[in-house]
């Protein structure tokens, strides 16, 4: 491994020395050393619970380190909390979004720094800051809108240009593109690159690892709390990272077989979504889908093709206009989301902050929500019957936890994603559809959650997942269906090519990044 002290240290602006982080009996960091040069990207990898996030809150005085030093231009420094080290030129854009829904995109731009005149509050002047900032970020927002009536990557744009707005020096990015578009990440590209050349310094996180090395001009890999390799650009490839990251060069598996599919257990017919306010067209038009037990569908298309709309219909979170849907012959179109997990239908949701988690419950707590009939009796529960499901739960999805009681805020991002899954295999569903989900997870939690998938299918399990990464698509599906403006416009088998799936979907192939689609 090179060493990190063979890099010009004049070029160091900040820096962690021997940095430890223990959260009880949990040691998320043991020891790093960790160099963020000067106008140059430093690219972060590691799996989810490698200890990326921790050392970044750490770096942006979010939280304090157990042991070590933190260094800024040479001297020694405590960062008391997130204001003083933006104070300081230090800016951290989180994984999880920390926006405030119900407030508009001008008021979270500047929640915390208000910008003020002699009569109070300067509105006028922080919305032609907004506007300038959404412009420079080519994001048609207007700046009163409310954030909650934003889509999940619109709401990645507002938290990009929150940390934008400080003009900061540091600028740490954890997974800002988990929710963007394939342009929506050019534009940030070219952003990263006008920082750089005014000697801006960035460290990126990513899980989308040839999105990174794109940008990227030093790599760190982090694992199990400790820094295992080091190299500047020119050194490394896909390979390398995969290889320090894993041990070994994983792969999502393949569609799994040995099993009989049975009947039809989802019957989508004709299904009609309408679109919301103002957008006067069918998000969903007129689709019709079946899908048997025993069967992984993947579901693929471009940003607005109607494929999260779908999921949620048929889940109960949205309304059909029109059509049937049937779980097992069983009619469920207008099925409350309870009534269809009653049923044995689960959707694990996009957004695991916003719809899947209680932050303020337990892991035990969050696993076992779903699944409150099993162990409820009136006003009583049986605290036995609840361990054991979460224990199942745990041990079954292979969560990263000191146990049950652990809270949910101190987990991992794809620890997290997990725990939203689990929660709904704890119901033992005959459905289950996952929107998205690989967001924010690594290739080694991804791997065992599509595993786990697999498994579900030869026990009889019926399957719906959908992606924006095409190299998804042709993982573990036995058929790969793609949408296009609420329409199904192909389908597929396995051994489909990347080029066939991104044509029906009506993309041009991305130069950059063939493996990152719109959503």
């Amino acid at each position: 491994m090179a060493d990190l002290a063979s890099a010009s240290s004049a070029q160091v602006v900040l820096a962690a020395r021997n940095v430890a982080k223990s959260y009880g009996n949990i040691h998320a960091l043991k020891g790093v050393n960790f160099n963020v040069y000067r106008g140059q990207v430093t690219a972060l990898f590691g799996e989810n619970g490698a200890g990326k996030s921790t050392l970044m809150k750490i770096l942006s005085g979010v939280v304090r380190p157990t042991s070590g030093e933190i260094v800024l231009d040479g001297q020694s420094v405590t960062l008391a909390s997130s204001s003083h080290a933006r104070d300081l030129g230090i800016s951290i854009i989180h994984q999880e979004l920390s926006l405030a829904p119900n407030m508009n995109v001008r008021d979270n731009i500047f929640m915390g720094r208000e910008i003020l005149s002699a009569t109070g509050v300067n509105y006028a002047e922080e919305e032609r800051q907004a506007r300038a900032l959404l412009q420079e970020l080519e994001e048609d927002i207007d700046p009163l809108t409310p954030v909650e009536e934003l889509r999940l990557g619109q709401q990645q744009i507002v938290e990009i240009a929150r940390a934008l707005s400080v003009n900061s020096r540091i600028l740490i990015m954890d997974e800002p593109t988990s929710a963007l578009s394939a342009s929506e990440v050019e534009v940030l590209f070219k952003l990263i690159s006008d920082l750089k050349s005014r000697g801006v310094s960035i460290v990126y996180i990513s899980h989308h690892l040839e999105e990174a090395l794109q940008i990227t001009d030093h790599a760190v890999v982090l694992r199990d709390g400790t820094m295992t390799a080091y190299a500047e650009r020119k050194d490394i490839d896909l390979e390398w990272i995969v290889r320090n990251m894993v041990g070994e060069n994983f792969d999502l598996g393949s569609p799994p077989t040995g099993h009989t599919m049975g009947d039809v257990a989802l019957s989508i017919e004709n299904v009609t979504v309408q679109g919301g306010p103002g957008q006067g067209y069918a998000v969903v038009d007129d689709l019709s889908l079946n899908v048997r037990a025993g069967e992984i569908v993947c579901i693929y298309g471009l940003m607005g093709a109607g494929r999260t709309e779908l999921l949620e219909c048929v889940a109960g979170r949205m309304p059909a206009a029109s059509g049937r849907i049937l779980l097992q012959g069983q009619d469920i179109s207008h099925f409350r989301i309870a009534d269809c997990i009653a049923a044995g239908l689960v959707l694990v949701p996009e957004d695991r902050q916003r719809d899947g988690l209680v932050q303020t419950m337990t892991v035990g707590s969050n696993l076992s929500l779903a699944s409150i009939s099993n162990f409820a009796r009136g006003f009583f529960t049986s605290r036995q019957k609840e361990q054991a499901i979460v224990n199942r739960s745990i041990q079954r999805v292979h969560i990263k936890t000191s146990g049950g009681n652990s809270a949910i805020g101190a987990l991992s991002g794809g620890n997290q994603q997990k725990v939203v899954i689990g929660k709904m295999l704890a119901t033992n569903p005959r459905v289950i559809l996952l929107d998205e989900p690989s967001r924010g997870i690594d290739i080694g939690a991804k791997a065992e959650v599509f595993k786990l998938l697999a498994e579900g299918a030869r026990e009889g399990l019926a399957v719906i997942y959908s992606t924006s990464e095409v190299g998804e698509c042709l993982s573990i599906a036995h058929r790969i269906i793609v949408m296009h403006r609420g329409r199904i416009s192909a389908e597929f088998g396995p051994d489909a090519s990347k080029e066939q799936i991104m044509a029906a979907s009506g993309q041009a192939v991305v130069a950059h990044s063939p493996e990152r689609m719109e959503h």
